[in-house]
């Protein structure tokens, strides 16, 4: 991390500046990922960094779409070493995603731009998906009152996630996002896990 840093502290002294979490959110956020197999080190070099600091690297780089040379300079790494730290810590800090739902339950899906430089990443967009989309009016026709309701009560729920999604695009990522692939996938869930520890502290 930082020089300014001690390495081998529980937390790093920056990690609010740049995950928005405050120490003990981004000290349980580490303990899990060691617990989960991130601080394992395997075959081949063994990490420059400790867990703790990569764990804000890749923060940082989301935060601030910092190059990786800047990160580097930054973080008193590599360019190489700061970007395997992204390529391997990001898929473990991303969201989970719920397996099983009960039975019955409606789910909503929204989506938000994205700017990529990775042209092969592409959106079809729902219809034709079978998934629950607002009712659409025809030219000069009303809708009947129940499925105005089921627009109205769809709309209340979509404009909480959409307020998500503005928050998230505080970090820099989201809005010229140069990661290829998984990358992007994986840097989306992991910015909603960091948002969803700062709400929960």
């Amino acid at each position: 991390m930082p020089k300014s840093s001690h390495l081998g502290e529980d937390e790093p002294p920056h990690a609010e500046s740049f995950t928005g979490l405050s120490q003990r959110s981004f000290g349980k956020l580490v303990t899990v990922l060691r617990r989960e197999g991130a601080d394992t080190v395997g075959r081949g070099r063994p990490w420059s960094l400790p867990l703790e600091d990569r764990t804000l690297l890749v923060a940082a780089y989301w935060r601030t779409n910092l190059t990786m040379r800047q990160l580097a300079l930054l973080f008193g790494v590599s360019k190489s070493a700061a970007d395997r730290i992204i390529d391997h810590l990001g898929p473990m800090i991303a969201l989970r995603p719920r397996r099983s739902f009960d039975k019955g339950t409606v789910l909503i899906v929204d989506g938000t731009l994205v700017p990529t430089r990775d042209h092969t990443i592409a959106d079809g967009g729902y219809p034709g998906t079978g998934l629950v989309m607002p009712h659409r009016r025809r030219k000069a026709e009303e809708l009947p009152d129940g499925k105005e309701a089921h627009n109205k009560s769809h709309k209340q729920v979509r404009a909480r996630v959409e307020h998500v999604f503005a928050r998230m695009k505080n970090w820099k990522i989201l809005r010229d996002c140069r990661l290829k692939g998984d990358g992007v996938h994986h840097a989306m869930l992991g910015i909603a896990r960091l948002h969803n520890l700062n709400l929960s502290g």
